[in-house]
């Protein structure tokens, strides 16, 4: 059997040979190397089998810390083996040459290497390696110090569905503090390691090689990095407070939350949702018997349970049908029909089916909308043309018009695949065969017609007053195949003459 020395000599002449050694003979002790090519094969064997002493005797005025320096980094660092991949030597003159080389160190946390240069020179008669200690690690210098350090990696972030991290200047930064708080998986905090360098007069140490997942975690939303923009250019444009939210109405995803409103209004706020809770009160209706088609009065105004209401801009259309009373947002005809065909039930009972009422929990916190029963024909009126006492967010506006394009009411959610509260249900098939056509004829002949919007868009707008003076929030709400949305201005005074074109703004730029 051969004995452990023969294998070291061995693996000594392997070395030799690949660094371009003849005469390997004189890496045997006692021998001096007369050629770049022997010094470099004797140096790199002699570091390959960890013997500094030889390595300190190839080296011309080795510092008197030469073999502390390696001991220091390998101790400190866990060092469990090293590997040596020279490259033939370069000469760089008649007294001067290189060898360039890969080591490779393997430690606890996995492997390190790096290139570094072994310089050569010849003095006296004879080559001698001219050591530094940036020959053991590039740049090194002396009184440097070595370290395994666990460190903490950042906090993290929230991506868009896609992976792209959301701009720190979107509008949807007020709600991924809270989502990432509460859903990241904390991978991002498992054990992460680096070797870091202590340099001597500089602040901090340097981290020169990371082991594990030294990254932040990524909490991958369902937004859409695109549209996101899109919807954060036009409320910025709006010229007052705004919100626009975006869902997929087959699967209840979040895709945009814009919001200048402050305090996370678009999921927080809850005003009134004015004409376009005609959705609601129209699918009561035709619940009830009526049809896009059948007759109905729209007069200037009307006085109802002793509530007089009046339609916005001198709105008249005398006899008219249920459809175009709605394309038209006609107040005194929903109000009316809400008291002498619906009552308290039944309109309550549609505003549950489209979402009122249930509690939502997309990610983060969120109101759906509030419908107290009326307690009196006047409330009834006014609850009808969504006043009085009915309260909705733009979130839960987007959600009823996503059920109507969708034919079932969908929670939301703002991470894929993550269960929300809120169950889905269907929409009855009759009643969005009414609610479809009245929705698409507001953009075709009706309060949208002139806002600007694409082709295929079917919606409803809305003028919600909010005070005795009859300020108003402008509201408008649709869809366009997979996609629904709502837009709204807090007292933007006007849905077809605001919130209209600024949904065109949106639809046209995502």
């Amino acid at each position: 059997m051969r004995s452990r020395t023969a294998f070291v000599w061995i693996g000594l002449l392997a070395i030799a040979a690949l660094v371009g050694g003849v005469g390997a003979y004189l890496l045997l002790p006692g021998h001096k190397s007369t050629t770049p090519e022997q010094l470099a094969a004797a140096y790199f064997a002699a570091w390959q089998a960890g013997d500094l002493a030889t390595m300190g005797t190839l080296v011309a005025d080795p510092p008197a810390d030469f073999a502390d320096s390696h001991r220091a980094l390998s101790q400190a660092l866990g060092v469990q083996s090293v590997r040596l991949d020279p490259q033939p030597v370069q000469r760089l003159g008649a007294d001067r040459a290189r060898a360039d080389f890969t080591v490779t160190r393997s430690l606890n946390q996995g492997e390190w290497s790096y290139r570094s240069v072994l310089l050569l020179a010849k003095r006296n008669g004879s080559w001698q390696v001219d050591w530094s200690p940036a020959t053991l690690y590039p740049g090194l210098s002396a009184g440097a110090t070595w370290k395994m350090a666990q460190i903490q990696p950042p906090a993290a972030v929230a991506a868009d569905a896609n992976g792209k991290t959301i701009p720190a200047d979107s509008t949807a930064q007020a709600y991924l503090p809270e989502l990432v708080s509460n859903y990241a998986d904390g991978s991002g905090e498992s054990s992460a390691w680096a070797i870091e360098l202590a340099v001597p007069g500089q602040a901090h140490p340097q981290q020169v090689k990371v082991f594990g997942n030294a990254a932040g975690g990524r909490l991958k939303t369902t937004l859409d990095a695109h549209t996101q923009a899109a919807a954060d250019a036009a409320v910025r444009g709006a010229g007052k407070p705004a919100a626009i939210v975006a869902v997929r109405p087959s699967t209840g995803e979040v895709l945009a939350v814009a919001d200048t409103l402050g305090g996370r209004g678009a999921f927080l706020g809850l005003y009134p949702p004015g004409s376009t809770f005609k959705v609601v009160t129209a699918a009561a209706l035709v619940a009830g018997g009526m049809s896009p088609g059948s007759a109905a009065a729209c007069p200037l105004s009307v006085v109802t349970a002793q509530r007089t209401i009046h339609n916005h801009d001198g709105l008249m259309l005398g006899a008219t049908t249920l459809g175009q009373a709605f394309a038209q947002s006609c107040n005194t005809t929903f109000a009316q029909l809400a008291v002498d065909r619906l009552g308290s039930g039944k309109l309550a009972a549609q505003a549950s089916l489209f979402g009122f009422g249930t509690h939502i929990s997309p990610g983060v916190e969120a109101y759906e909308g509030d419908f107290p029963a009326p307690q009196s024909g006047a409330e009834l009126a006014e609850a009808g043309i969504g006043q009085g006492r009915v309260q909705a967010s733009p979130l839960s506006m987007a959600l009823i018009a996503a059920a109507v394009g969708d034919g079932e009411w969908r929670p939301p959610r703002l991470l894929p695949g993550k269960a929300t509260a809120g169950s889905p249900h269907p929409i009855p098939a009759a009643l969005l065969a009414a609610l479809r056509p009245m929705m698409r004829s507001v953009v075709t002949g009706g309060t949208a017609a002139a806002a600007g919007l694409p082709a295929g868009v079917a919606g409803k707008t809305g003028t919600a007053e909010y005070d005795s003076a009859g300020h108003a929030h402008a509201w408008f709400i649709g869809y366009q195949g997979d996609f629904a949305f709502a837009v709204f201005v807090q007292g933007g005074e006007s849905g077809p003459h605001v919130a209209a074109p600024l949904a065109a703004r949106f639809l046209n730029a995502r």
